[in-house]
């Protein structure tokens, strides 16, 4: 127990540089398109983490003929589809929303996963889906279910939502299909594969609109999603899986809502619901029981 301390600290970090993402997310969309940011952060992410994946993997670092298919799919609904939806829900919500949102992950791939590779979900399980759908519910009516039925949804917190599902998706397409390539290997071929579809698109904004003359910080923003919780987070959490395992890695990703709120009242100045922070201790709650559940 006592060596897996800092393994313990490390994956607190780690969920520190994820839950930056939201923040600076929030911070870069104010100058950049949701496609010329994903195709930065994804692109500079690519450059960086394509020699290490070489270097991990040796003389298996090149794609085979039959993985590039499955590397396509990831590539167009894990990274494209999720970052654009991402990128383009934070216009519209707050970076706290966005976290809180997110966090249903978990449930949301549950629920799908019953569908597409007929996992069996017990009643209890059902009930913790419905909490967690209940906390989502909450954070994006503002405990206002009146004034949902008077104004109708935030459309920044749907399209989040829908790219949580998207997300979602990924995760089942990788459990499904992948089975002799490295996690490494296929994430950065997905980078790869994201990096080729939206490049067109991006470049027609920067040739033709001016879209990369923005703010220095516009680009500090870009950086350290590529950089923090795209590659660093990555490669940690991974390091942590193998020693603490999955599951016990993965109840530390939970964190990510909580320091998201935190971070966006510091550095965005936000004004947090305080009923926020209980919609998204149910959440947590219910995916943490969700993932204790023996089947």
């Amino acid at each position: 127990m006592k060596n897996n301390y800092k393994y313990y600290l490390a994956m607190i970090i780690t969920t520190i540089l994820f839950a930056g993402a939201f923040i600076a997310g929030k911070l870069g969309i104010s100058s950049f398109s949701p496609i010329v940011m994903t195709y930065l952060r994804i692109g500079l992410a690519t450059v960086i983490i394509f020699p290490i994946m070489i270097y991990k993997e040796k003389e298996n670092w090149k794609l085979k003929r039959d993985e590039v298919l499955t590397a396509f799919k990831l590539g167009l609904i894990g990274m494209t589809f999720y970052h654009f939806l991402f990128f383009t829900a934070l216009k519209y919500t707050t970076a706290s929303n966005a976290a809180v949102i997110n966090a249903s992950m978990p449930v949301i791939t549950a629920i799908l996963a019953s569908f597409m590779i007929k996992e069996k979900l017990s009643f209890k399980k059902i009930l913790l889906i419905l909490l967690a759908f209940l906390g989502v519910l909450l954070t994006i009516t503002k405990w206002n279910f009146v004034d949902i039925y008077n104004n109708g949804f935030n459309k920044g917190d749907l399209i989040m939502l829908c790219a949580t599902t998207s997300w979602s998706i990924y995760g089942i397409f990788v459990k499904k299909e992948i089975r002799s390539t490295s996690p490494l290997k296929m994430t950065t071929y997905s980078f790869l594969m994201c990096v080729l579809i939206v490049t067109p698109f991006a470049l027609k904004e920067i040739l033709f609109d001016n879209a990369l003359m923005v703010p220095p910080s516009a680009y500090l923003a870009i950086l350290y999603m590529a950089i923090f919780p795209t590659v660093i987070g990555y490669t940690i959490q991974q390091a942590c899986i193998k020693q603490l395992g999955p599951s016990q890695a993965a109840l530390f990703v939970n964190l990510v809502p909580i320091f998201s709120i935190i971070m966006a009242l510091v550095f965005l100045k936000e004004s947090i619901y305080p009923l926020t922070f209980i919609s998204a201790g149910m959440i947590i709650g219910a995916v943490i029981m969700f993932t204790k559940i023996k089947d």
